[in-house]
């Protein structure tokens, strides 16, 4: 089995960008063993761009911030992207409407593999700038990490704890040194040839 953890978000705007850091900071600070592939990818704010690579997985599991009807900063939400609770609304950022129009389209043409969503109620700044993550979501985020680590386990995958100092506060203000390897990129824009 293929298993993607994926992190979408919009790094330049705090609490927006969990889920890139997220991914960033659970590969550095962890191996991972097992009887499945586990592939952690940074997917920015890229949406449609993410298909070749969504479809190639059996089962995804995707950080990132959802918008939530009465919820506090940091609240965090797990679900199944085909049972979505009736509070969420994704009506946040641009980001997440287009995550969600992806994984729409991904269902559409039947090639959704199981997905999961680990989602956290973002502050959200608006114009502004910054890599630093609220004390909130800071601590959500280490409910959304054992969330994925467990689910992991379900599955036979053994995280191992290869650098404990890792912080991701850190990570965040170095998350925009990563992305997706350009390698998993090349051929995909519109229009080129394959």
């Amino acid at each position: 089995m293929k298993i993607l953890v994926l992190g979408i978000g919009n790094i330049l705007f705090g609490d927006e960008g969990i889920g890139v850091h997220l991914v960033n900071y659970l590969e550095e600070k962890y191996e991972f063993e097992g009887p499945h592939q586990v592939d952690f990818i940074d997917g920015g704010t890229l949406a449609q761009r993410l298909i070749p690579i969504i479809v190639e997985y059996d089962k995804v599991f995707v950080f990132d911030t959802v918008d939530v009807d009465e919820a506090e900063i940091g609240d965090v939400y797990f679900f199944d992207f085909l049972d979505v609770p009736e509070c969420v609304s994704w009506q946040g950022s641009a980001h997440e409407v287009e995550m969600l129009q992806t994984l729409e389209m991904i269902h559409m043409m039947g090639d959704l593999p199981e997905t999961k969503i680990i989602g956290v109620v973002p502050y959200v700044i608006g114009e502004d700038t910054t890599f630093t993550i609220t004390k909130p979501v800071l601590k959500a985020a280490k409910l959304m990490e054992k969330i994925l680590i467990t689910e992991l386990e379900k599955l036979g995958i053994k995280a191992k704890v290869k650098n404990p100092d890792v912080n991701l506060q850190e990570i965040a203000r170095i998350s925009y040194k990563r992305g997706v390897p350009e390698e998993s990129l090349r051929g995909l824009e519109i229009g080129s040839e394959q």
